[in-house]
């Protein structure tokens, strides 16, 4: 499994960088075995679900919310962002990793909010 985790749907680098690079690569990564491909932010489920359509992303990538922030207190990615010109609040760091039977094997993390990796 891939998980692609990012601060918001619809913020500029998410939507026209880190998401459309994923997609990109999802006939490479399904070639080396992985069956699963799914991206999380902190958001409703409703806001992923438009961020989907939107993108016009299909079934190949599954849209997750974190609404709670649960999933990103307990990996310990919180982002405060609140003090930045549009005030998203605290969201998640932005990263990728490769789980493999429940297992994280690679994880690759940015420092800050900087958009310094491709998915």
């Amino acid at each position: 499994m891939i998980l692609v985790v990012v601060p918001g749907a619809f913020t500029p680098t998410c939507s026209h960088k880190h998401l459309p690079g994923l997609i990109k690569k999802i006939t490479g990564l399904k070639a080396k075995g992985v069956d699963t491909i799914a991206c999380i932010s902190v958001n409703d489920a409703f806001v992923m679900k438009k961020w989907k359509e939107d993108l016009k992303i299909g079934d190949e990538v599954l849209l997750l919310s974190d609404g709670n922030r649960d999933f990103t207190k307990v990996i310990g990615c919180e982002l405060d962002l609140s003090d930045k010109p549009v005030g998203l609040g605290v969201r998640s760091r932005r990263y990728a990793m490769y789980v493999d039977y429940g297992v994280v094997k690679i994880l690759n993390l940015e420092d800050g909010s900087a958009f310094n990796v491709e998915s």
